[in-house]
């Protein structure tokens, strides 16, 4: 049926073959997706037909003269593809769930932003979010995939004795117990635990989430207004400890030199960063500190990420509800 109908839309065979591949293959990695089976022919045929939507808007591109007009790729370019395409799909792999349907959804099958929210069942705003987060996350992943053959990156005596990190874990103990952010690098395993306030614990816990708010928050607010200032959010930096208390910076590339640091707490930066799609970095030293890192209570917080955006999103709607209950009545009636 799939490949009647992708036939029937490109018009080419060999064109039809390479989409239903492609849309095989997005089916079966994002398999787990599918929310309901008996829907499987109709779900299989939408990727194959945005799938070959796709192909039929890439451009034609001849080639030049004196190039080999077949253009095949020789032994060693297929094997250099290969590793790219493996080295692609880990690092998918290892974004947040959330995130990683987003990509497959709007990537690899395809879909624009509405239909790729009707899919995973979100609002198109929440799409954009993740794929954002996504993004920057895959960013210093496969950054080194597309350097010139035989270049070596110098590493930046800035950030040479720190080391890239994603927020993997926001936790809470108990209804009003204390909150965690947990770091971890993104080449090895080492995991950097940070306790933090509630407010900034549930402000990351919505980013990563992608809760959508009627109006910016704080540290949308904040990112916004470095924007607005025509500077952006380089980098943030968690810094060093001291007495028990971990210290970060924000560093600010503005419209001329010089490139301006601020102090401040872990978990405002760790917000901003996020809201601000900037890199994390942590000092080196900090990961190798057993002081730093033997904290590991955390694990037995149950209260995570998903449970606290759900959470948020359980009082907005209490809070439209009441509001919308005062203005029919003019009574206010508080809510447990």
């Amino acid at each position: 049926m799939v490949w009647g109908v992708v036939q029937r839309l490109v018009r080419n065979e060999a064109v039809a073959a390479d989409a239903v591949q492609d849309a095989t293959i997005g089916a079966l990695v994002g398999l787990d997706r599918l929310r309901s089976p008996e829907r499987f022919g109709a779900w299989y045929a939408g990727i194959a037909v945005n799938t070959a939507r796709r192909r039929l808007r890439a451009p034609v591109v001849s080639p030049l003269a004196g190039e080999h007009a077949d253009g095949a790729p020789g032994p060693a370019d297929q094997a250099a593809a290969a590793d790219i395409a493996d080295r692609v799909r880990e690092a998918v792999a290892a974004l947040a769930p959330g995130q990683r349907a987003a990509v497959l959804a709007f990537y690899w099958q395809g879909l624009t932003h509405a239909e790729a929210a009707l899919e995973l069942g979100v609002a198109p705003g929440a799409v954009k979010a993740r794929l954002h987060q996504a993004r920057v996350a895959l960013n210093s992943r496969l950054a080194p995939l597309i350097e010139p053959e035989g270049k070596v990156r110098p590493m930046p005596a800035a950030t040479k004795d720190f080391v890239e990190v994603q927020i993997i874990e926001v936790r809470r103990s108990s209804d009003r117990g204390p909150h965690v952010v947990v770091l971890e690098e993104l080449s090895g395993e080492r995991q950097l635990p940070i306790y933090v306030g509630a407010p900034e614990a549930v402000a990351l816990a919505c980013s990563l989430e992608s809760v959508e708010m009627p109006r910016p928050m704080t540290y949308q607010f904040s990112a916004n207004l470095v924007t607005a200032a025509a500077a952006r959010v380089r980098e943030v930096r968690v810094t060093r400890l001291a007495e028990g208390t971990f210290y970060a910076e924000v560093m600010l590339d503005g419209p001329g030199p010089p490139a301006a640091t601020v102090d401040a707490r872990p978990s405002d930066a760790l917000n901003l960063a996020l809201v601000a799609g900037a890199p994390i970095r942590v000092d080196a030293e900090l990961l190798a500190d057993d002081e730093a890192t033997r904290h590991a209570g955390w694990r037995e917080f149950f209260t995570t990420a998903p449970d606290l955006a759900a959470e948020v999103r359980e009082r907005q709607v209490e809070q439209n509800e009441a509001t919308a209950e005062y203005l029919r009545t003019g009574e206010w009636r508080p809510r447990d």
